[in-house]
């Protein structure tokens, strides 16, 4: 089959070879995730040892999309991309020195700042605990024994930067891998002993970094000590990366906001902080594998597209990429709000993780799920605004969302207690999206949008039918044969309701297989 049978779809192509890489190595890093989480669950439950920990990641983790994964989406991908296409290779080699220094300089600071002021952060992110000075305090030695995770997986971020901007998704993808494997590792030898996970942590740092250096060896990275702040290219970088700084810190702060009310524990219940935790890990889990790995795959395309003086391609890109979500992600969300609880039961049933645990567990994910679509969505329109090299757009957009979750957590505890929280979550990120879905239109003078509307909700009805699905043979079988009939009546559902993109993702991975 010549290659002009599909003129239109070779960028495309190459980015859905690119997300499946990621895809599957974002699979198996998930799947290690759950036995990770199943682990912390029936170890420690939702109480003190399970919440303490949780907030004790979450902060170091604030800081690590703030400058290193986050700056390296927005800033770096885009800045080295078109270096590695307009400039040579010793130019390109230069900056990305440049960057490492300025980054080690950066994250260092962090980290030794933090180890300091941990009691004072702890406080803030949750002042519920204060009631608490057990939990309080081992919260805060858990801080500060994780936090120079920062640092390390800072240098890790940056490593998949440089290598996803030579389009080399491979290593940096399976790296993750590790962490989780490092923490199941040391969970198992130290047992209830809260120090195991901490351990963890900072091991699966180190190896997320290490694995990569040798693939930037022979990529022909060679560092050098050089501190240049008037690089144009770095230059570049810190105007980008200023702003998504902010938003960064804006959609941590989102997180952070839900932490602190989950902490009040008065309002809320017990156990609060951990009970959205391990809700939203079963989020992640589709997001990581297909949103996250298609936004992480599609940047560098999209950075490419964007120095054309039309952006036809471009567009025609990011629409494929939203219906590819919207594929994905809506009936995911149908199944997760239909079997919420034997899901949750069956992945975390037994130990410290008790019923009460699993039915506050089950009640968050299900409103959590109903914004699945939109996080997703999320991921691929920042990607595009990051190409465009607007990082400012984004920033302002979350911090609304900032507004909005708080607002809405204060209001809607109350009545849903730990679900309200997980509702005003999927609210704020599907007001997100909206504003910057239409955004980006405006700017790019129509992307598709019809024909994404009609796609949304072809799929949708289809959904709604799998969800009828799964809730029937759930009530009569069980929660697997739910699963597996819910997953064959959808695609049945895809043909009767005409959902070309069924299709069409099949044609193009036909094609990909003969092309190579």
């Amino acid at each position: 089959m010549s290659i002009t049978k599909y003129p239109k779809i070779s960028q495309n192509q190459s980015v859905a070879r690119w997300a499946a890489t990621i895809s599957l190595a974002t699979f198996i890093s998930r799947i290690l995730g759950f036995i990770r989480d199943v682990i912390i669950a029936r170890l420690f439950g939702v109480y003190v040892y399970a919440q303490a920990f949780v907030i004790a990641f979450r902060i170091p983790n604030l800081f690590r999309d703030m400058v290193a994964e986050g700056a390296s989406n927005a800033a770096i991908v885009p800045v080295l991309s078109e270096y590695s296409l307009k400039r040579s290779k010793a130019e390109f080699w230069e900056l990305a020195n440049l960057l490492l220094n300025l980054l080690i300089v950066v994250l260092s600071a962090i980290t030794i700042l933090g180890i300091i002021f941990s009691p004072v952060i702890v406080r803030m992110i949750a002042p519920g605990f204060i009631a608490s000075p057990d939990k309080l305090q081992a919260t805060i030695n858990l801080n500060r024994i994780i936090f120079p995770y920062i640092l390390l997986i800072g240098l890790a971020a940056y490593a998949m930067a440089v290598l996803n901007s030579l389009k080399d998704f491979a290593v940096s993808a399976f790296a993750p891998c590790l962490l989780n494997i490092a923490i199941i590792i040391c969970a198992m030898l130290f047992g209830e002993n809260i120090l195991g996970l901490a351990t963890g942590v900072l091991i699966g740092g180190l190896l997320q970094l290490a694995v990569q250096v040798p693939v930037l060896y022979k990529k022909g990275f060679r560092p050098k000590l050089a501190l240049c702040f008037n690089h144009p290219g770095v230059i570049q970088v810190r105007k980008l990366m200023l702003p998504r700084l902010a938003s960064s810190g804006i959609y941590q702060l989102n997180n952070f906001v839900d932490s602190i009310f989950a902490s009040l524990a008065v309002i809320v219940g017990e156990g609060g902080v951990a009970v959205l935790y391990f809700a939203y890990r079963l989020i992640q889990f589709p997001i990581g594998i297909f949103s996250n790995a298609i936004a992480q795959a599609i940047l560098p395309t999209f950075s490419t597209q964007a120095l054309e003086e039309t952006h036809d391609e471009l567009k025609a890109t990011l629409s494929w990429g939203l219906r590819a979500v919207f594929f994905v992600m809506l009936p995911v969300t149908a199944i997760f709000m239909v079997l919420a609880q034997p899901l949750v039961f069956t992945l975390f049933g037994g130990g410290k993780f008790d019923f009460s645990s699993g039915f506050l567990t089950a009640n968050a994910l299900f409103f959590y799920s109903i914004g699945l679509s939109a996080y997703g969505g999320t991921k691929i329109l920042q990607s595009c605004f990051f190409a465009l090299k607007d990082t400012v757009t984004p920033t302002k957009i979350a911090g609304l969302a900032l507004g909005i979750n708080t607002i809405l957590n204060a209001v809607l505890m109350f009545p849903l207690k730990i679900g309200g929280l997980a509702l005003a979550t999927s609210i704020s990120g599907i007001i997100t999206f909206l504003f910057l879905f239409f955004i980006l239109k405006k700017r790019l003078n129509g992307i598709a949008g019809q024909k994404i509307l009609n796609s949304f909700l072809r799929i949708l009805t289809a959904s709604f039918c799998t969800a009828v699905v799964c809730f029937l043979v759930n009530r009569a079988l069980n929660f697997v044969w739910a699963l597996f009939f819910g997953a064959l009546s959808y695609f049945v559902f895809c043909f009767l309701f005409k959902i070309t993109e069924l299709k069409e993702f099949m044609q193009r991975s036909l094609w990909a297989k003969r092309k190579t």
